[in-house]
């Protein structure tokens, strides 16, 4: 899909002017393979030492979500992020898109801190999470409507882009004008992405974006995903517990196991490393196990996750 929109013309703010954005070089790729991300000036992000406790009592230690994590990640990177349910995966998104507060560290997207330069950071960066909210009552076309007035962007355009996307993720002129409610979750969780890319966002963060697809729509998302980095020189955080989705678009992976990480590298790095130190398969599933103590199987009936989509 093309568009002749950009970054540029969807994040000026009320007064017309940009914030300090980085200068991202475009991403090139032979057929079939991954590019490399781009290395020159600040990274897309940069986690030092980030924690984060909730309060769950008076008189109850604080819980800790996330412990001292540290994570650099280049431009033009899909980077994915495994755990099992409670490890800090959506903790550590809520933290990159300043939904939470950090305790402890600091964040800094494309050069940005997130705490001092809030609003040049937010222009930046959209979300898709696995339990997004809409205005129930309304259409997905009125939805993506809603989200680019936000952003200032032009209504013609807008609207232009947001059907360009939904079709593009398989909702169709139809579908657009029904009310979300009306909608399954996986519908309705394709609208959530393409609420996400409407911004053209240059740091895109992807909480298990793909959870209740069913297998068609699962690789219409990965498809438009690896779009949206090549064509938009977009930088992607994704977290699933899809383990072929993640070997399939991430060119590094991160592990977390209570809140702390526990390994990263590429996919084939992680595989060769628990067949050398733990003397299991060269599998992801493997990688799992291995660092988190459970089975994806075990962590996906606990979830509840299910491919429900009509």
């Amino acid at each position: 899909m093309t568009s002749t929109m950009t970054p540029e013309s969807n994040r000026t703010g009320t007064n017309g002017r940009l914030p300090d954005e980085p200068k991202v070089a475009p991403v090139s790729t032979e057929p079939g393979t991954r590019a490399e991300p781009v290395r020159e000036g600040p990274p897309a992000l940069l986690i030092e030492h980030a924690t984060k406790r909730f309060i769950v009592g008076k008189k109850r230690r604080p819980v800790v979500a996330i412990s001292d994590v540290s994570l650099r990640i280049e431009r033009g990177a899909i980077h994915g992020v495994l755990g099992a349910n409670g490890s800090g995966k959506s903790t550590l998104i809520r933290l990159i898109s300043g939904l939470l507060t950090l305790d402890e560290g600091r964040v800094e997207v494309f050069g940005h801190d997130i705490v001092r330069e809030e609003m040049a950071v937010k222009r930046l960066i959209n979300r898709v999470s696995v339990d997004a909210a809409f205005f129930k009552k309304l259409s997905p076309s009125e939805n993506l409507s809603f989200a680019a007035r936000l952003y200032g962007m032009d209504a013609k355009a807008a609207a232009q882009r947001a059907v360009e996307i939904l079709a593009r993720l398989g909702i169709g002129q139809k579908r657009m004008g029904r009310p979300i409610e009306q909608m399954s979750r996986g519908m309705q969780q394709k609208v959530a992405i393409a609420r996400a890319l409407l911004t053209s966002p240059i740091l895109l963060l992807l909480d298990e974006p793909t959870t209740g697809l069913d297998p068609r729509s699962k690789l219409d998302v990965q498809i438009f995903i690896e779009e949206v980095r090549t064509e938009h020189n977009a930088t992607i955080v994704l977290t699933t517990h899809d383990l072929v989705e993640a070997e399939r678009l991430c060119g590094r992976i991160s592990i977390l196991n209570d809140g702390r990480m526990v390994a990263e590298a590429t996919p084939a790095g992680l595989m060769a490393m628990v067949a050398r130190d733990h003397g299991q398969p060269e599998t992801l599933e493997a990688v799992f196990m291995t660092y988190t103590g459970r089975s994806l199987d075990d962590d996906l009936e606990e979830t509840g996750v299910t491919d429900d989509d009509d």
